[in-house]
């Protein structure tokens, strides 16, 4: 594995679906106020740092494009997508409620037991052929990008980056508003005001 450009990931601001607690997977839902205001916290946390050479690309997806509206138009003036930072497919559990499947919600605990949830969906994409698409991605890169993704996506495409596991997904922290930072096979963690 050849080393990976520098990469700062963002996942989008938080949609309607996820306030109710509800699986997107490939479906979309619009932000919320409060995810253009995770959004807007991102561009001001980016605005902070020297991202001249970088590249933006981001999911396709509706709330992943959205925030790459707010967040890095103003900074970068061409922004791409690319389908291999869609959200990992759910299946048929698309648009159902975590609590009807039996795992609470809490979107700042990414527990093993949520992230199983994301492998064994009916009909769903899984955590191994996430991993393939990620993996080829990152491969593609030429050069440092800025990333707007997804949740598990983002999880998955830091875990890559860091040489780790699936099974390590867990432990890597998630979140909205913040910006990881990966360089020289590192996280670093950006929230607004540090």
């Amino acid at each position: 594995m050849r080393p990976y450009p520098d990469l700062y990931v963002l996942r989008h601001g938080q949609t309607e679906w996820n306030a109710e607690g509800r699986l997107q997977g490939s479906l979309n839902s619009p932000l919320t106020a409060l995810g253009r205001e995770h959004a807007r916290l991102q561009g001001r946390i980016l605005a902070a740092r020297d991202i001249s050479g970088f590249r933006a690309v981001s999911s396709p997806m509706g709330r992943a494009v959205e925030t790459a509206g707010i967040a890095i138009a103003p900074l970068m003036p061409v922004i791409e997508t690319d389908r291999r930072l869609r959200e990992i497919d759910v299946g048929d559990w698309s648009g159902r409620l975590r609590d009807e499947l039996g795992v609470p919600y809490d979107p700042t605990v990414p527990s093993g037991e949520t992230l199983a949830l994301y492998d064994r969906a009916p009909g769903g994409e899984g955590l191994a052929r996430l991993e393939t698409r990620c993996r080829a991605f990152l491969e593609s890169l030429e050069g440092p990008a800025v990333l707007v993704t997804h949740g598990i996506t983002s999880r998955m495409l830091r875990a890559l980056y860091l040489g780790w596991s699936i099974a390590r997904l867990s432990e890597l922290p998630g979140g909205q508003g913040n910006v990881f930072h990966m360089a020289g096979g590192q996280q670093e963690e950006l929230k607004a005001g540090d």
